[in-house]
């Protein structure tokens, strides 16, 4: 048996953990009993209102964490050390084989920081995405995770190409995407080789994820009928990042930007908790058009999405899911870890804007074929790196 332990704390990270315990009970289900992971989820509490966080454990029907650590708010380091703290104790009790990491939160580098500490390898899920902007604390987060991690999990080929720059040199076929097949074979020379950090391109989990959703959205969600809206009359928006919300003149500047550039299109912006105040202090610097409404379920997020005219953004979760969903898409950034959703036309910079586009048809390949959990299950089960 494998004690694989979850850390998550963030909104996006609920929903990446979700396909991955789905395949781990499918798995288990068929295994024999010595092969059986043991899933255990740990909670920090790094977003502790409930609409942005407990809500996805009744939507998606998880299971209630094993752990609840309750961080709360804080500075960055504060935050990140109570994590790191808090986990540690947690590791210290369980003795998990393997800690895996989501994403590029405080949530991610305590996690990983306190496990590799106790030499308990780190598998880091979207691995090897930069934007290249150190003042970002996202950033450092991606970084420092990397490059303390054992299994490095990618997204896309982009993030390969990411960490083979950054020195890395053990890719999993060689870096291209893996399915099951390829990965069952082992025929891979590096396959086995524990000495450095393995790179394996899953695909993206979100993809799984928006798969799986976006039909359950059409029959649970209310929110078109709720808020009275109709199709591709309106433009949805969204904006929590720090580096936009903290720093009033950065907030401001995407606050006019979008009143110059899309005055008289209406736009439903569902808010986040900390930044609510400071939108209702300055709405009128978005324009007559803005709807303000209190955060939304990811089905209704999801059916927002699917109606919508347009997306504006600084989540990288919605650019890609603006992708998928083939609605043009405005990251209210200078940079994005998501280039290739710049390049393939359906994404476009703040700084770069000139005018909504219409979706540039393709196939969707970008970020794998939506069986990314299949593959991080197995290999956190069988890489020799993990044995004991």
């Amino acid at each position: 048996m494998k004690k694989c332990c979850h850390i998550v704390g963030a909104r996006p990270q609920f929903i990446k953990y979700f396909p991955i315990y789905r395949a781990t009970e499918e798995y288990n289900k068929k295994t024999k009993n010595k092969d059986v992971i043991q899933d255990i989820l740990v909670h920090t509490g790094q977003h502790y209102d409930y609409e942005m966080s407990k809500i996805f454990f009744d939507e998606f029907g998880l299971k209630e964490p094993d752990y609840h650590l309750e961080v709360g708010s804080g500075t960055h380091g504060k935050q990140t050390g109570d994590i790191l703290t808090k986990t540690e104790a947690v590791f210290q009790k369980i003795k998990p084989d393997v800690v895996i990491v989501y994403g590029d939160t405080n949530t991610t580098l305590g996690g990983a920081l306190a496990a590799v500490k106790l030499h308990i390898p780190v598998a880091h899920v979207e691995a090897g995405l930069r934007s290249f902007n150190r003042r970002m604390p996202e950033e450092i987060n991606r970084i420092t995770t990397d490059h303390i991690s054992s299994l490095l999990f990618c997204p896309c080929k982009t993030a390969v190409d990411n960490l083979k720059k950054e020195g890395f040199e053990n890719f999993f076929n060689e870096g291209n995407l893996c399915g099951i097949n390829i990965l069952n074979t082992g025929k891979d020379k590096n396959f086995q080789d524990n000495s450095v950090p393995m790179v394996i391109n899953t695909g993206d989990v979100m993809y799984d994820v928006f798969l799986y959703a976006r039909k359950i959205a059409q029959k649970k969600s209310n929110i078109l009928k709720k808020l009275k809206l109709h199709n591709k009359d309106f433009g949805l928006l969204t904006m929590h990042r720090a580096e936009n919300t903290d720093d009033i003149k950065q907030f401001l500047k995407r606050a006019r930007f979008i009143n110059d550039n899309f005055k008289g299109k209406r736009i439903i912006f569902p808010v986040h908790p900390r930044i609510r105040k400071q939108v209702q202090q300055y709405k009128q610097e978005f324009g007559a058009d803005i709807m303000i409404i209190y955060p939304v379920s990811y089905f209704d997020l999801l059916m927002l999405l699917e109606t919508c005219d347009f997306v504006l953004t600084d989540s990288g979760g919605l650019q890609k899911e603006a992708y998928w969903a083939k609605k043009p898409c405005v990251t209210l950034r200078d940079e994005t870890e998501w280039v290739k959703t710049i390049e393939s036309g359906c994404n476009t910079l703040m700084s770069n804007f000139k005018q909504i586009n219409k979706f540039a048809e393709d196939n969707n390949t970008l970020y794998g074929d939506g069986k990314s959990p299949n593959i991080l299950k197995i290999s956190c089960n069988n890489l020799r790196i993990l044995g004991k």
